[in-house]
Formats: C-alpha cells, structure tokens, sequence
C-alpha cells in the first residue's frame, strides 16, 4: 500500500495564492493515479483535481480550472496542488488521495487510499 502526508495548508488572503503537497511513501508511487480532494463544513468531499501516473493527463474540477495546477514529482514521490486566485469557497479541508491502477477518476469511492488532510482557509 501507500502512506499519504499532506502538507502547506493555511489561511490565505482571497486573491492569494498556497501550494499543498502530498508525501507519499513505498516503492511503488509511480503505479497510482492521484488526486485531490476537498470538503467544506456541510458539503460532501468533492473533487478537485487529478493526474495520472506517469503525469500526462491531469483533469480538474470547473471550480478550479483555470486557478489550480495537479502536478507530480516521480523523483520525490510527491504530488503538488498549485492554488492560485484564491476564493473563499475555496475554503475547505484538502485531501490526497491515490489508487492504483492506470484510469483516473474523479470520484472518491474510487480512491482506496487518503491522506490526513490539511485545511486551507481562504479570508475575505
């Protein structure tokens, strides 16, 4: 299995920016899709961004196109979330979460593994 830490989350100025970054341990990062996940109080755990395993498809969430970047580091076994343009609704804890296999999803149930989740909070 895989071991997932997430990491930068914090309170931000709307219109600022926050990079999150997931740690993943083991040997075998490279054989899970990963992706980004986020739920607000009230609100279900939604997606919000993914990447594939070698890193050449990446899907997002409309909320955050055009804002957020999903990017991984093979070397580093690392899987960032580059969060610009920050809003308010944005607002929310962040989760990491992988799956092994070769098709992304962008779904949560799909996902067997996650991380512990980091909050970002983004003031008005």
């Amino acid at each position: 299995q895989v071991q997932l830490v997430e990491s930068g989350g914090g309170l931000v100025q709307a219109g600022g920016s926050l990079r999150l970054s997931c740690a993943a341990s083991g040997r075998t990062f490279s054989d899970y899709g990963m992706g980004w996940f986020r739920q607000a109080p009230g609100k279900e755990r939604e997606f919000v961004a993914v990447i594939s395993r070698n890193g050449g498809t990446t899907y997002y969430a409309d909320s955050v196109k055009g804002r957020f970047t999903i990017s991984r580091d093979s070397a580093k076994n690392t899987v960032n979330l580059q969060m610009n343009s920050l809003k308010p609704e944005d607002t929310a804890v962040y989760y990491c979460a992988a799956r092994l296999g070769l098709v992304v999803h962008t779904t949560p149930a799909q996902y067997r593994y996650w991380g512990q989740g980091t909050q970002v909070t983004v003031s008005s």
